[in-house]
C-alpha cells in the first residue's frame, strides 16, 4: 500500500508520486496502482491526453504534497526517490520495494507521460525536462538528500541530475543502464517494433501472450515481460492500449539515445552502484568502465536476470542494493 502524492514538475507538468513509508492512505491519497497478480492497471491519463479508442479523464489540480512529518523526537527518515524506464510506472518498483527493510522513506515517481502523470500533448520530453521533474519531486517533496535509484532511462535521469545537482543528491543507484551511444538503427528499430504491436489488444490475455512470447523480440517465452506490459495497459472501448502514447516515447528516447553520457557520468561525485542483470542490455565490460569512471562507484551483479531486473527478480535486486542503500544512509 502506497499513499498518492501529486506534485508539480517543470513547465507546471502533473506528476504523480507514491509514497511507501506514508501508512494508511488519508484523504485525497489513493492506493498504488501495482497489481501484484500482473493482472494490469488503470492510471488515469493527463487531460491533455488524447489516444485512439479512448478519452481524456479530466482531473482536478491538487496542491503539492509533503510527506507527513517525522513523530516528534524522531529524525526524518532518508529519503529514496525511484525512477523507472521508459514505458514504465512507478508500481514496477513494488515488488522489490517490499522487500527491503524499513528505515527509509522510499518514493516512487511517474515520470512525465507515463503512469498517472500527465502526459502534455506538445511535451516536452526532453532531459532536461525529466531532470527537472525529478529535482522538483525531491525539493517539493522535502526528501534532499536523497537517494537516487534509476532504471534504465530512470537511470540516466538520475545519473544526469546527481551530476547537475549534486546539492540534492546524497547517492545513486544505476540499474542496467548504458553509457554508450545506442545509434540511430537502435531508435529505427524502436520505431519498428512499436508498429508491429497489435493493438488495440483484445484483452490483458492478450497482452501477457503477444509480449511474453509472440513479440519477434523475445527469444524464449517470458512471462515476466508479458506481466510487465500487461501493468501499464488500461482499457479502451476498443480493446486494450498502452496507458502511454508510442510517439511520445519515441520523442524521449530521440533525446538520448544517439549521444553518449560518459561525461555527465564523471561528474557524478556522490557514492554510486551500478546493477546489471547477467542478461541486460548494459554488458560487464561497460559496466565496470561506468564504475572505472565514477570517483566513487561499485559494482553488482545479478545472476539469470534481464534488463527489467528489478521486477523479475526483486529478491536478489534487494539482496544486491540494501547492503549499499544502508551503508550510504547510515548516520
Amino acid at each position: 500500500m502506497a499513499r498518492r502524492l501529486d506534485v508539480t514538475g517543470a513547465d507546471g507538468v502533473r506528476l504523480t508520486a507514491w509514497d511507501h513509508m506514508a501508512g494508511p492512505a488519508g484523504r485525497g491519497a489513493g492506493e498504488h496502482p501495482a497489481a501484484p497478480d500482473g493482472r494490469g492497471i488503470v492510471p488515469q491519463p493527463g487531460p491533455d491526453t488524447a489516444r485512439p479508442g479512448g478519452r481524456p479523464v479530466p482531473r482536478p489540480a491538487r496542491a503539492p504534497q509533503q510527506l507527513p512529518p517525522p513523530p516528534e523526537g524522531r529524525a526524518p527518515a532518508p529519503g529514496v526517490l525511484l525512477l523507472h524506464g521508459l514505458m514504465g510506472h512507478a508500481g514496477h518498483w513494488a515488488p522489490a520495494v517490499r522487500r527491503l527493510a524499513g528505515g527509509h522513506r522510499i518514493v516512487a515517481l511517474d515520470q512525465r507521460g507515463h503512469g498517472a502523470s500527465e502526459k502534455p500533448a506538445a511535451g516536452p520530453f526532453t532531459r532536461e525536462a525529466y531532470v527537472a521533474d525529478a529535482a522538483a519531486v525531491v525539493e517539493q517533496l522535502g526528501l534532499g538528500p536523497v537517494t537516487l535509484v534509476g532504471h534504465s532511462m530512470g537511470a540516466l535521469t538520475a545519473w544526469q541530475l546527481a551530476a547537475e545537482r549534486p546539492d540534492l543528491v546524497r547517492a545513486l543507484v544505476i540499474c542496467d543502464m548504458r553509457a554508450s551511444a545506442l545509434g540511430a538503427a537502435s531508435q529505427r528499430a524502436w520505431q519498428d517494433w512499436f508498429r508491429r504491436w497489435p493493438a488495440p489488444f483484445p484483452s490483458l490475455e492478450a497482452v501477457h501472450r503477444w509480449f511474453g512470447d509472440e513479440d519477434p523480440w523475445v527469444e524464449t517465452p517470458n512471462p515476466a515481460r508479458g506481466a510487465f506490459y500487461a501493468e501499464v495497459m488500461t482499457e479502451h472501448p476498443d480493446g486494450w492500449r498502452p496507458v502511454f502514447d508510442p510517439e511520445q516515447m519515441l520523442t524521449s528516447r530521440e533525446t538520448w539515445v544517439h549521444d553518449a553520457h560518459w561525461d555527465s557520468l564523471a561528474q557524478v561525485r556522490c557514492p554510486t552502484l551500478v546493477v546489471r542483470g547477467l542478461d541486460g542490455e548494459l554488458g560487464r565490460a561497460e559496466a565496470q568502465e561506468m564504475v572505472r569512471v565514477l570517483p566513487h562507484g561499485a559494482y553488482a551483479e545479478i545472476p539469470d536476470a534481464g534488463h527489467l531486473l528489478h521486477y523479475t527478480h526483486p529478491e536478489a535486486w534487494s539482496e544486491a542494493v540494501e547492503p549499499f542503500l544502508n551503508g550510504v544512509l547510515t548516520p
